[in-house]
């Protein structure tokens, strides 16, 4: 038997209008208990453990050249069919948002196609640091090796630590400030949509950052680009 909350709401799904007092009251008089769950014992705990790396980014969230060190983590945006989730993959040199994928459900493959986004636009020459926490997406072997076959090393937040991953979190900060917070969704399509637009015509080439000197993140690598080119 469910316990009385649930069992309410589970009614109340069904269309009934009930309260959990009545539930109860009502399940006393026809001799039913709610089920009590019992714990599990210390140390037994069942499946195989995640992979976790170490954190290897350590609070240095600045680098001297793109695609050295990349950040993702996960964010959801509510409309009215339900959660969309969103994944990013963000370059630390520019803050620009390198590849993204956003989906109805939080799955390792939600990860998975925003790197592969990166991995396909930057093309990078070198090893990359990928900086994620330590969620069951980043943690699976499918994530683990992807990874290992484009030569990307792990690192890993402490367990539930979100400063260990800021600059992240600054980035779903600026995106449900300035525009998801501004909106209704009526399908995660439209999300996706609003999503797009922000990334792609206004964050990534129009958004000025402090980091960058007061320039977007595409303006703030074109520089650098042709800085570097001029032996600079």
């Amino acid at each position: 038997m469910y316990g009385y909350r649930k069992l309410t709401d589970d009614l109340r799904d069904q269309g009934e209008r009930i309260s959990e007092n009545r539930v109860a009251r009502l399940a006393s008089l026809a001799g039913i208990a709610a089920q009590v769950g019992h714990g599990r014992r210390p140390g037994r705990h069942g499946g195989k453990r995640a992979v976790v790396a170490e954190n290897r980014l350590e609070h240095k969230f600045s680098t001297t050249a793109p695609d050295l060190v990349w950040v993702t983590d996960i964010t959801y945006i509510k409309t009215h069919e339900g959660w969309l989730y969103l994944c990013v993959v963000i370059d630390l040199f520019s803050r620009r948002v390198v590849g993204w994928s956003a989906q109805s459900r939080i799955t390792t493959d939600l990860a998975l196609q925003a790197l592969l986004m990166a991995v396909w636009r930057r093309k990078p020459a070198g090893q990359v640091m990928v900086h994620s926490d330590q969620g069951s997406q980043f943690t699976s072997r499918e994530w683990q090796a992807f990874l290992r076959q484009q030569h990307l090393e792990p690192s890993m937040s402490r367990r539930g630590n979100c400063h260990d991953n800021a600059v992240a979190e600054s980035f779903f900060q600026l995106l449900k400030r300035e525009r998801i917070r501004r909106r209704t969704y009526p399908t995660r399509d439209d999300a996706r949509r609003d999503v797009f637009e922000y990334i792609e015509l206004f964050y990534n080439p129009k958004r000025k950052h402090t980091n960058n000197g007061m320039l977007s993140p595409v303006d703030f690598e074109t520089r650098q680009q042709k800085l570097t080119e001029a032996g600079v």
